[in-house]
């Protein structure tokens, strides 16, 4: 799932064919790792990617939109400082290496021309966003490299910028086919597509793959394998992939699994068969920004909302110890009926007990196909006080057990409450919708002594969807959200939503006097099943009913209500049909 070199010069072409000579307008750093810079120039404004990720780095154009801090970091104050303004004059890369040089153009603190270049280094967890100066001296990076981190090279402002160490491999474009022969004959002998990894720069594993299924037809060979002839189709293999290059006839493809994005690369992708599906793009930046799209959503809301995932995680943690206890002594306390029958032997066979006596056996009335029962005494208790401390036992666990019953169905409903705050806290898209849950979660009084330090930020309205005959269809984004939609925005006779015992999202078909059609109601399903925990399954229970059946308890959290007069419809979400019916 790399973004290898060979790709990366696809990116390169984009943005030189786009934004070369365009200025800086704008630059946002939303995540402490990802830059965008927002670039102007004859025709329009494009967004420019940089991430510096270690699970997703690259550089594309993007048409994403993501939240950004109240107050810009401070990385992101020195790139306005040094780039505001700033004309981009040159995007180089060095040969096939995952490292992109941006350019720019821009008046120093004297007056004078000067040239700052942004780095941006796409090597997995190594990845860094580099500012440097006309001097080849770095002004400072998105991550700081020290002596104690690193003894191959250090990246911290002042020092001169050196390029990563090379990796002794060929350029699969500028070397010959003898060398290249040479080099793969003179390799271990290893797996053919990891012979192609060993070999090339710029080769992702996916691209290895594919050109050795192709020069092979499918074969699964060891290096030493290959004939002279497999080896001249693999050279006419890269030559084609040159070729699609320089001609602007590239396929950029990306492989499904069950939807969801697996991997991609530069080329039509024949490895799998149809085991998976395939998607094309006609662009580098169109395939990078949907592939990635989701994923930097979770962890950009990750690195917000790890102290609430962590609360989150440690109070579930705690209310299942008690209930694992309580449930302990519930068990217990249904043995409570045998305290009784003890008392009740006691007292009719106490002519039987002698002065002392730690046990008696005798026959259990209460059950005729029982054995004799043995009943422990305390010795220094008369009969009668033995049979009044059994009775004693039998109506503490007689309580007990109702409140352990009242107790154990009050933490079962906390940790439904939980859940869905967990299930809004990973679907949320930014800053305001994470503020509206610390809000909640202060005012249920989990998190203590809370202060709201962003008050400008509004919260957002429900997602908004229309289905595909007409009928508006609204979706809460958190529980506070969920209540406001059901209890108040939604009429008597608009249709109410939600997975049948799976935390989600409150879904509202508008029905604005109109009788709702089974197309709304299927398609509103979906969008109740996608925005709940079970966007991932298949077969949703998902109940509907009309929203005047919906009730909320007497002092029930936020997002619990109870239905009557329901039906139950199963959907399987679908990303791609849920986006396509989201109105703007």
């Amino acid at each position: 799932m790399a973004l290898d070199g060979l790709f990366l010069s696809t990116v390169k072409d984009e943005i030189e064919s786009i934004a070369l000579n365009s200025r800086i307008d704008k630059i946002y750093e939303p995540s402490k790792e990802e830059i965008i810079l927002v670039l102007r120039f004859k025709g329009g404004k494009a967004k420019l990617l940089l991430s510096a990720s270690a699970n997703s780095p690259r550089v594309h154009f993007t048409e994403m939109s993501p939240e950004n801090p109240k107050s810009p970091p401070m990385f992101c104050m020195l790139m306005r400082k040094y780039l505001s303004t700033a004309k981009l004059i040159g995007v180089r890369q060095q040969g096939l290496d995952r490292i992109l040089f941006l350019d720019f153009e821009t008046v120093n603190e004297l007056g004078d021309l000067t040239t700052i270049t942004v780095v941006c280094e796409i090597m997995g967890r190594h990845s860094n966003i580099i500012l440097v100066d006309s001097n080849s001296k770095i002004i400072d990076s998105i991550k700081r490299i020290s002596e104690d981190m690193s003894s191959v090279r250090i990246v911290l402002p002042g020092v001169k910028y050196e390029l990563p160490p090379a990796q002794q491999k060929l350029n699969p474009f500028t070397t010959d086919r003898d060398t290249m022969l040479s080099a793969f004959k003179n390799g271990k002998n290893t797996d053919f597509a990891k012979a192609i990894l060993n070999v090339y720069e710029g080769v992702s594993p996916i691209l290895a793959r594919e050109l050795a299924h192709r020069a092979t037809g499918g074969l699964d060979l060891m290096k030493n394998e290959v004939s002279d002839y497999r080896f001249r189709c693999l050279f006419d293999l890269i030559d084609s992939v040159k070729e699609d290059i320089l001609s602007g006839k590239v396929t950029f493809c990306t492989v499904l699994d069950n939807g969801k994005p697996r991997d991609f690369t530069l080329t039509d992708i024949t490895q799998y068969g149809k085991l998976l599906s395939k998607k094309t793009y006609s662009a580098p930046s169109a395939l990078l920004d949907e592939f990635y799209l989701e994923r930097d959503r979770i962890e950009r809301m990750k690195q917000r909302s790890a102290d609430l995932l962590k609360l989150l995680a440690n109070t579930t943690d705690r209310i299942n110890r008690k209930l694992q206890a309580q449930s302990f002594e519930l068990e217990q306390s249904e043995n409570r009926e045998t305290y009784k029958i003890c008392g009740d032997l006691i007292n009719s066979y106490q002519y039987m007990i002698k002065k002392g006596e730690t046990s008696i056996t005798v026959p259990n009335y209460y059950d005729e196909n029982s054995a004799d029962i043995t009943i422990k005494l305390d010795p220094a208790l008369s009969p009668a006080k033995n049979a009044q401390k059994y009775y004693s036992d039998y109506r503490k666990a007689k309580v007990a057990g109702k409140k352990l019953t009242e107790l154990i169905e009050k933490e079962k409903a906390e940790l439904l409450y939980l859940d869905s705050v967990f299930d809004a806290l990973t679907r949320t898209t930014g800053e305001s919708e994470l503020l509206e849950i610390r809000e909640e979660l202060s005012e249920q009084g989990y998190l203590k002594n809370y202060r709201n330090k962003n008050k400008m930020l509004k919260p957002l309205p429900p997602i908004t969807y229309e289905s595909t005959d007409g009928f508006k269809i609204l979706c809460g984004r958190n529980n506070k959200q969920n209540d406001k939609l059901t209890l108040k925005t939604a009429k008597n006779y608009d249709m109410w939503l939600h997975t049948q015992k799976i935390a989600g999202s409150h879904v509202i078909i508008v029905s604005d006097g109109k009788e709702i059609s089974d197309t709304a109601i299927e398609q509103a399903a979906m969008i109740a099943a996608f925005n709940s925990n079970a966007r991932e399954s298949a077969q949703v229970p998902v109940d509907y009913c009309l929203a005047r059946y919906v009730k909320k308890p007497v002092g029930a959290k936020p997002g619990m209500v109870i239905f009557t007069d329901y039906h139950t419809c199963f959907v399987t979400p679908d990303a791609d049909k849920v986006n396509a019916l989201i109105k703007e």
